[in-house]
């Protein structure tokens, strides 16, 4: 019997399971640990919630998750409760599959002042994550700085434009929908170093902006390079920057019916955030492309007034202690996966915060080949029976899947009116719910 443990029970964890389930039958354990009471990670806590249909993955991973030799392990903390080292004396493989949760610090003056929020705080606040609940983004101003140009940045825009009817049928938490909707938004800037032909953004997540209610977004048509150069983007690239010249093509007539407006800001790099103890405005510098398209300053700087400012430029894995750890780079030191002997990565956890959700279906296929190569048909080790063990040992009140099960029901039973659930957002909420 092979036994493996997968830390970390989002996109790249359940599709390592599943890849292991499909390679190794009935021959493998499989134990998913996750920190939180609440398995999906990503799914639940990064995915806007008005996109639901982009959650319904966690049909799939439900499956497995229901499998006779997989077992969710709920509120267990690595380096906590358990050690890595502990984990892999008692598994054949250890999979770290922990994503990369934490935002990457953006690196100007002004960045510590008070209403200068990370893309995975903000997130994490109107997805009811547990360590982001508290929260409280100065919703009382009327102009919004978002650093970034991916669908990140456009969920932001979109999250602060949306009216209280478009939340329908979204699982935003209570507390978020009830600031949203008493916040003085008129204004959400996007700014990006580059031009449109760079963007990080999806046809769908760009065309959602051109239907919003009191919303409206701008594009300058002088930021926009000559329309035959768009035969040379891939077809997905092609489709999003068409939709910015649709934005660009916008009549005023059209925007002054609208209360909010969304700019694209392209050829912008922020240099400084100013204010007296909070955020104010941002200093932005003009660039211009090199002959490899990488942005580089003019030297022309102006502001923009801010209340609030959101980064979203990208995340990092948190370090475990043990684990070799590349500072630079946001992820675990690995070759193509392996970490050292018995040890692994999939996910962002192993590239960096790069892809989508389905991304994580190679890659979990990937690392499982990797394990068959390395611990064969397993080494005796005590896996489950061995966690479990040393559990009671220690007194850790872990949650189950049959526990997350109740736990999903009550927040269905607490959901408003058209909302699918309303999430628990204080991990002793959740526990409380099982019994």
């Amino acid at each position: 019997m092979r036994h493996i443990a997968v830390v970390g029970t989002g996109p790249a964890g359940y599709y390592s399971a599943e890849a292991a389930q499909k390679l190794f039958g009935e021959d493998v354990s499989i134990d998913m640990i996750d920190r939180l009471p609440v398995p999906y990670g990503l799914i639940r806590f990064g995915v806007a919630p008005d996109h639901q249909s982009i959650k319904n993955v966690a049909r799939r991973y439900e499956k497995v998750a229901l499998s006779d030799n997989v077992r969710f392990v709920g509120n267990l903390t690595i380096g906590e409760d358990i050690s890595i080292d502990e984990l892999t004396d008692l598994y054949d493989a250890v999979i770290l599959a922990t994503g990369a949760p934490e935002d990457r610090a953006l690196p100007i003056p002004g960045a510590e002042l008070s209403g200068v929020l990370g893309s995975a705080a903000f997130v994490g606040w109107y997805n009811g994550h547990p360590d982001h609940n508290e929260v409280d983004p100065p919703l009382d101003g009327t102009h919004v700085v978002v650093i970034g140009n991916g669908n990140v940045a456009l969920d932001v825009a979109r999250i602060l434009s949306k009216t209280p009817d478009e939340f329908a049928g979204s699982d935003i938490v209570l507390h978020a929908y009830e600031q949203l909707e008493s916040a003085n938004t008129e204004h959400v800037a996007l700014l990006g170093r580059r031009g449109p032909h760079q963007i990080a953004m999806t046809p769908k997540e760009l065309g959602e902006l051109g239907r919003l209610e009191r919303a409206a977004p701008r594009v300058d048509p002088n930021d926009l390079p000559e329309e035959g150069a768009d035969a040379l983007l891939e077809p997905g690239m092609r489709k999003s920057v068409t939709f910015l010249r649709e934005f660009a093509a916008i009549p005023e007539s059209f925007r002054a019916d609208k209360s909010i407006e969304i700019d694209f800001d392209f050829f912008a790099a922020p240099v400084r955030i100013e204010g007296d103890g909070k955020v104010e405005q941002v200093v932005v510098e003009r660039t211009e492309l090199d002959a490899d398209l990488r942005s580089q300053g003019t030297g022309e700087t102006y502001t923009i007034p801010a209340s609030m400012v959101v980064t979203c430029i990208g995340y990092q894995t948190p370090p475990i202690e043990g684990v070799p750890f590349e500072h630079g780079r946001g992820r675990f030191a690995n070759d193509e996966g392996r970490i050292m002997p018995g040890l692994y990565c999939v996910g962002w956890a192993k590239r960096g915060p790069t892809g989508t959700i389905g991304t994580n279906r190679p890659d979990g296929y990937a690392v499982v080949d990797l394990i068959a190569e390395d611990i064969g048909e397993g080494a005796g080790k005590t896996g489950r029976a061995g966690l479990d063990a040393l559990l009671v040992e220690r007194n850790v009140d872990v949650v189950t899947f049959r526990d997350w099960k109740k736990i999903e029901e009550a927040e269905a039973d607490r959901a408003r009116e058209g909302s699918p659930r309303e999430k628990f957002i204080e991990i002793e909420e959740m526990i409380a719910a099982r019994s």
